[in-house]
């Protein structure tokens, strides 16, 4: 379970590499590889010999522990800084300080723990001291705080979206739901083993191991799946814009003849100006060409429903700023023309 957990976490990172590349945020990334770390270092064949070299008192678990409690830190803020929501108990809960308090109170009930020889079963073999029991509660209590209000951000973000974009976003309210659970059972087995229910442990444990899997797989998937979708949508859509780009050069043409615009002045701008500069500009020139009382020009029934078609694209990702500038943009390049 745990090489597989590892694994897909190393996945994850590469994905995230790839697809998140040139984002000035990277929260998600490094939490991505913080929480790859922890799980690597969770694999029986990484951890004994690790755990050697560093003294052979389990000391390999707390530093894979804490690093899982930074990485699941990183993840929380970069699915908050992807929204505008960001109220105050929401940055308080996936705040430094949160995480400060919670690593202050592993690294000293670590120390309180009577931890022997290097064994990869840790809280099977020592949840039985009250030490260990409150070293697992905080970190637990930790992760349901930060995948709970994960589970809200991204529930908010669910809302907001639409089409496919609600998947990624989707499968992350799953896997923080699944995670909150998962919490939620082992603080159960943490109680029910210092208090000497081995039986109550052994049956609620039944549940650990799928919610385990399951949370980490959705985690990813949602994870993976928000630069996964930005990417594919960007292709489409650069597709689209060079579609309309061909199917409106002729017109664009015939405008630019009967009424010369900014295309003839700055020729070199044009050619290194994006693929949505590009549609836009010819919107703008064609329309100008045909609101300018000095010239004469008009547009074929089919030439007309392709602009049609070219404004309403660049409005469906630039919403009010395209508005906002089509007009003024087409003002001014018409006075420049009439001065």
């Amino acid at each position: 379970m745990q090489t597989f957990v590892a694994v897909l976490m190393w996945l994850l990172v590469a994905s995230l590499l790839i697809l998140r590349r040139g984002r000035a945020e990277r929260s998600i990334t490094y939490a991505a590889i913080t929480i790859a770390v922890a799980m690597t270092i969770n694999v029986d064949a990484v951890y004994r010999p690790l755990d050697a070299l560093l003294g052979g008192s389990n000391v390999a678990t707390l530093i894979g522990d804490c690093a899982l409690m930074i990485g699941i830190f990183f993840l929380g803020r970069g699915i908050m800084k992807a929204g505008e929501y960001q109220p105050g108990p929401v940055r308080i809960a996936l705040g430094s300080t949160a995480l400060l308090v919670a690593l202050g109170g592993v690294v000293i009930t670590f120390l309180l723990i009577d931890r022997g020889a290097t064994t990869t079963n840790f809280m099977i073999d020592l949840g039985a001291q009250p030490a260990a029991a409150a070293y697992s509660m905080i970190q637990f209590t930790y992760y349901g705080i930060v995948v709970g209000t994960m589970a809200v951000l991204a529930s908010r973000q669910y809302g907001l979206s639409d089409g496919v974009q609600r998947l990624p976003a989707g499968s992350l309210v799953v896997g923080a739901l699944l995670g909150v659970a998962l919490c939620v059972v082992v603080l159960i087995m943490d109680i029910a083993h210092v208090a000497g229910r081995v039986d109550v442990m052994a049956d609620v444990s039944i549940a650990y191991g799928p919610l385990y899997i399951l949370t980490f797989i959705f985690l990813c998937v949602g994870l993976a799946g928000q630069p996964t979708v930005r990417y594919l949508s960007a292709r489409r859509r650069a597709a689209r814009t060079r579609t309309l780009i061909k199917e409106l050069s002729p017109a664009w043409r015939a405008a630019t003849i009967v009424r010369p615009g900014l295309s003839q002045t700055d020729a070199a701008s044009v050619q290194t100006d994006g693929l949505e500069a590009q549609l836009h500009r010819q919107v703008v020139e064609i329309r100008d060409a045909m609101i300018d009382p000095r010239v004469s020009f008009s547009l074929s029934a089919g030439d007309r429903l392709v602009l049609e078609r070219a404004e309403r694209h660049l409005l469906g990702t630039q919403g009010a700023q395209v508005r906002a500038s089509v007009a003024p943009d087409t003002r001014r390049t018409s006075q420049r023309g009439a001065a």
